[in-house]
């Protein structure tokens, strides 16, 4: 077996092994390692080893099967080898699993150092590599297509029938990873915005609906508090942008791009099927005016164009401040330690501007997103693999993962008398519920999610818990979504995209571009909002500097991705 250059990486630090007496050689183990000359997941095991039928447990009937995974750590999980919700899978698939991981800020790194040797393991489990590069033109990752069969994945394919599976669709028609389900309500209408009530009653004021109340609202709070924040935000962090919550009075703005992880401004105009960048527009001027208009008078705080979001919770809690965005109040106030201030505080309409434009911004397909498992070509038993990440696409496969296979003690099913957060009969009741501590019970954030809307909104929630309460976050961010957000969701025909599948090629042609439009339309930007720059004298020098950095190239890579997707799902 190859393994010297893992044991380069190893002595770097580059590859965490978590499973004693692993080897990094896709799958074997030990004494079938060592006879394993021929590299791959440990093929002598896998020759001997028989599946059983099609649906039944364990999976492997006769034998001994080990793989290897790389998955992303995380700190809540303290060692995969020993936690329970291995040693349980272990138990019902007849797999024993090892683990290659990389932690939140590295695993990319350590992924792409460890794909570009002979050792690889048998998959990547929660964390999505560049499939283009390793898949489509590599073959380094294999397609899957063949698999996706009622008899080796029935959960996976009945889960994905209310969502398709054209997202999972790479540039060469060819499928290579199961897709990842989060169906969050509240993050669909992420962008909030949070006002403190009490102020609103100090100053004698209702909530502002309008940019002009919102103004208003502002000029008379800073009145009344001279040394006061009219509005805060942040520039990283959660949906803490000031500036996008404010542009929806004006026009859609989407946030980064998933298939570049830029902030080139591009959307989807559904009407005409084109891509846009919604930066270049007279509606997205007309925005920043407005924005510079309260920067002038003093209610935007300097660092909202800089400060990170753990400069903006310290803010928050330290000062005075009216207005603050964030994707949920707690992520700036905690319930706990700060209650009275937390309740001082409610989500905020999205305002309507001066031709009653009034956009809650909306992420229709944020639910689905694809490489949550790709295997590698080293993996000698794909079926095995597929069958195994079948279950976690089963009625109780996230349960399982996310809170502990113990039913009664962990969680219960259909709670008698209990309702989820949509009112309905509740799904299921968790007992062993998040920690951010560390714990070896389960694999919590870790892995893959399934979770659609109809799971997550069936958690019972007891109807009549107080929304502040440190327990119930998840209704309050509900009600204000489902409430203030939702009504204002589709009031435009601009959509935020999903991952456009783009080809290695297209990626290398347009990845440098896209960093300099970002660092041309957030530096810009910023400059017209504060006045460093004056909108009107320079706007057309702005819009010529965007086509000088090829904007356009990028906007038809985009075009081409979509067109191509669109014809593949229709296909």
């Amino acid at each position: 077996m190859k393994r010297d250059s893992l044991k380069k990486l190893v002595s770097l630090g580059l590859v965490g092994l978590m499973a004693v007496g692993m080897l990094a050689g896709c799958g074997g183990g030990g004494d079938n390692a060592e006879k394993n000359e021929g590299g791959g997941s440990g093929s002598n095991a896998s020759a001997e080893v028989k599946l059983s039928a099609p649906g039944s447990y364990p999976i492997v009937e006769e034998g001994e099967l080990e793989m290897t995974m790389f998955t992303m750590s995380m700190p809540n999980v303290e060692d995969f080898a020993t936690n329970d919700f291995t040693k349980y899978m272990e138990e019902k698939t007849g797999i024993k699993m090892n683990f290659l991981t990389g932690g939140r800020d590295d695993w990319e790194d350590k992924l792409n150092m460890i794909l570009q040797n002979d050792d690889l393991p048998d998959f990547i489990f929660g964390v999505s590599p560049n499939i283009a590069k390793f898949g489509v033109k590599e073959e380094i990752l294999i397609p899957i297509d063949q698999y996706l069969t009622e008899d080796i994945m029935p959960n996976y394919l009945k889960m994905m029938e209310q969502f398709g599976l054209d997202q999972t669709i790479e540039t060469d028609g060819k499928i290579y990873s199961i897709a990842n389900i989060n169906d969050c309500f509240h993050c669909n209408y992420a962008r909030k915005m949070w006002v403190n009530t009490a102020f609103l009653e100090e100053i004698g004021v209702e909530a502002p609906t309008t940019t002009e109340e919102f103004k208003d609202v502002c000029q008379k709070f800073l009145e009344k508090h001279p040394d006061g924040i009219a509005v805060a935000g942040a520039e990283t962090g959660w949906f803490v942008r000031m500036q996008d919550f404010l542009m929806g009075a004006y026009t859609f703005d989407p946030i980064k791009s998933q298939t570049l992880n830029v902030r080139d401004h591009i959307a989807l105009n559904s009407s005409t099927g084109k891509m846009e960048c919604m930066a270049t527009n007279d509606k997205y001027k007309e925005g920043l005016k407005f924005i510079n208009e309260l920067y002038q008078m003093g209610a935007i705080y300097d660092a909202d164009f800089t400060q990170t979001s753990e400069d903006l919770k310290r803010l928050v809690n330290q000062a005075p401040v009216l207005f603050f965005t964030a994707g949920t109040i707690s992520d700036c106030i905690d319930s706990a330690s700060n209650p009275d201030l937390y309740k001082q505080y409610s989500a905020l309409a999205p305002i309507a501007g001066p031709d009653g434009t009034q956009i809650a911004w909306y992420w229709p397909d944020q639910a689905v997103s694809s490489g949550a498992l790709t295997i590698t070509k080293s993996c000698k038993n794909p079926e095995a693999v597929l069958r195994w990440v079948d279950y976690f696409f089963s009625d109780i496969g996230d349960l399982t993962s996310q809170y502990g296979a113990e039913e009664g003690t962990d969680w219960v099913l259909n709670p008698e008398g209990e309702v989820g957060l949509n009112g309905e009969p509740a799904y299921c009741k968790i007992i062993n519920s998040y920690s951010a501590e560390p714990q070896n019970h389960d694999w919590q954030d870790v892995g893959i999610r399934v979770a659609p809307a109809d799971y997550r909104l069936g958690w019972a929630t007891d109807p009549t818990i107080d929304p502040y309460s440190p327990d119930g976050l998840e209704l309050l961010l509900y009600n204000a979504s489902k409430e203030l957000y939702e009504p204002y969701g589709k009031n435009t025909d601009y959509v935020q995209l999903s991952e456009l599948k783009i080809t290695d090629e297209e990626a290398t042609e347009v990845s440098t571009i896209a960093v300099e439009i970002e660092k041309l339309i957030e530096e810009t930007s910023v400059a017209f909002m504060t006045g460093a720059r004056d909108i009107d004298a320079d706007w057309d020098s702005y819009i010529s500097s965007l086509d000088a950095a090829g904007l356009s190239t990028l906007i038809e890579v985009y075009q081409t991705a979509y067109d191509r997707m669109q014809e593949a799902a229709n296909n």
